[in-house]
């Protein structure tokens, strides 16, 4: 057990896991990476498929709260047409998880001198 907070840490690279990425943007409301898998010396790695991620930020009264959620799409213009949906797909979770969170608040039982 690290009695350290720093040797629970783990730099270590996983080099069977790496991804090129590039971002594509509208410069308003979209974000989207292309993670496109690579080998350890950068080449192409054909043995995995590329990766979508849609991003963006919805502004709320409390500040800027970013989404985002994988996008299923074998090619950047999918990736573009399917965005708005995967988007909605992260909104809606992040409202049920808020919901989650608000009622386990109130059903805390609230003990005076506690």
């Amino acid at each position: 057990m690290p009695t350290d907070d720093n040797e629970a840490l783990d730099f270590r690279v996983d080099r069977k896991n790496l991804y090129r990425e590039e971002i594509f943007t509208d410069l308003k409301a979209c974000s989207i990476k292309r993670l496109t898998p690579v080998k350890p010396d950068g080449s192409l790695d054909k043995s995995r498929k590329t990766l979508f991620v849609g991003e963006t930020t919805l502004l709320h009264p409390n500040g800027a709260l970013p989404i985002q959620n994988v996008i299923q799409a074998k090619e950047l213009q999918q990736a573009v047409k399917r965005f708005p949906e995967a988007m909605k797909t992260a909104m809606e979770r992040l409202i049920e998880e808020a919901k989650k969170i608000k009622e386990q608040e109130d059903s805390r039982i609230i003990v005076p001198g506690r």
